[in-house]
This record gives structure tokens, sequence and C-alpha cells, in this order.
């Protein structure tokens, strides 16, 4: 069974696989619940797809908002009801009296957080807002945060934990950038983005750096396609918002939305 599902997943996605399967078998034939960590939507593509191909097995989703990324998963024998099952999310706001804080960007709190020792899987989306930030986080790690989280950029920070509901959501900020390409390649389009030159890009994209809508892409001549979503390590992320006609000379004209 194992070598069938690994046919349709990236070899670096098997310890995951695994992983994955033996909740599933595990709540199909042992009758157990588990709730796991932040997924993120490679993650919850791939739980899903097992859990689709088990009869016997159910799961929930929640990650704060209707449009979260990244959320956790419950997943449980199919008779059981999940729908008022606790899901143990809290919310962390973020606030400070100084002015330099409004200029503090998704990168800022998920470094603050993370420098803390937090694994990334405790934390969920992070909503930056014009007054503060909101983070979703695993309940077990709320109380630990709100009192070690003092400052985000050598900016003093205060806390507050909050229930999911008193989540205030946000939409990411994109950047938009507009250029000809002469193909759709991953390495070209990358290379305009990121302002790198094609050998440079070569490294993150050949070292396993890069991923497209979340799955591993080493090959530099893959090509993108409209609502791709590019994230390479070390350089952020973009997103292709629209791929027009071709120029007079036989270019591509392309727009991007990159992460700010």
């Amino acid at each position: 069974m194992k070598n069938e599902i690994y046919g349709h997943f990236h070899p670096d996605e098997r310890q995951f696989v695994d992983k994955a399967w033996e909740w599933v078998s595990n709540a199909g034939e042992y009758h157990e619940t588990k709730l796991t960590e932040f997924l993120d939507p490679r993650q919850g593509y791939i739980l899903q797809s097992l859990v689709n191909r088990h009869p016997d097995v159910t799961v929930r989703w929640e990650g704060g908002s209707g449009e979260a990324e990244r959320k956790r998963a419950m997943i449980a024998p199919d008779y059981r009801d999940l729908s008022h099952e606790d899901m143990e999310l809290k919310v962390l706001s973020i606030t400070s009296g100084e002015q330099k804080f409004l200029s503090l960007e998704h990168g800022d709190y998920m470094g603050a957080i993370l420098g803390l020792g937090i694994k990334r899987g405790k934390v969920g989306d992070i909503h930056v807002l014009e007054d503060g930030c909101h983070v979703v986080v695993a309940a077990d790690i709320a109380d630990y945060l709100s009192m070690n989280l003092t400052g985000v950029h050598r900016i003093n920070v205060s806390t507050e934990i909050l229930p999911l509901s008193g989540l205030r959501s946000s939409r990411a900020r994109l950047e938009t950038m507009e250029f000809t390409v002469a193909s759709l390649r991953l390495d070209g389009i990358a290379a305009d983005v990121t302002r790198l030159s094609r050998s440079k890009i070569l490294v993150p994209i050949k070292a396993g750096r890069v991923r497209v809508n979340w799955k591993v892409e080493e090959n530099p001549a893959s090509e993108l396609k409209d609502g791709d979503m590019v994230s390479i390590q070390g350089f952020g992320r973009f997103k292709v918002l629209e791929i027009g006609n071709l120029t007079k000379k036989g270019r591509y004209r392309i727009i991007v939305g990159k992460f700010v």
C-alpha cells in the first residue's frame, strides 16, 4: 500500500506521508483521534488525500479564518462528530506604543517567535494589522509566548491572549511586479523576481529550497502558470497573478505579486 501511495508524492515528502498514513490508519483501525500541529497547504493536501483513501476516517480542519493557509487537522473515526471538538487554538495579540512598530512585517514577527525556540508547527497564520498583529498559535504555547515575547525587531511589544473568536484576520500584502520573459520557466521568472542572475537562482532550486504550490521543485525548466505560489528559502515568496499575451518580440507579459 505504501509503495502505491509514495508514487503520488515527491521523495522528500515520504517522511510526512508515513506519519500522516499512521494517523489515518490508527483512526480507522484503532479508533484513535489525532490533533496535528499546523500543516501547510501541501501537507494538508497529502493528509486529505490519505483520509479520502480510508472509508472509516474523517477529518476536521481549522486555522482561525475561512482563508487560513496553515491549519490544524483532527483525524478520527468517521462515527465521531468533530464539529464541537476543541481544536486548541489561541490568538496572540501583539501591540506596542512605539511608532516604528507599524513598519514591522510578517517576517519580523515570525523571526521573533521562532527565536524563542518555538517550532514552526506550533504557529499558524500571522495577520499583520494596521495597529498590531494577531498570530494564531497552538494553545499549549500561548502562555509561554505571552510571557517571553517582549520585543520584535528591537521594538518593545506587549501581548495578550485572546480566544479564537477575537481573531482579526488580514489579507497578505503583495508588491506587484510586471515584466516580460522569454519563457515561463521557473528559473527565469524567479531570477527576475529576486533580481538574481540565472546561474545564482539555480543554486536554491537544485538544492531543494524552492517550492511551487508548497511542493519541492528541483527542475529549473518547470513552467509556471496562473495562480502558482513560489517560495524560495531565504528570498521570500511570490504568486503568479497573470500571464498575458505575447509581445511582438515573442515574449510573455507577466504580472507577479511578491509577498511583503
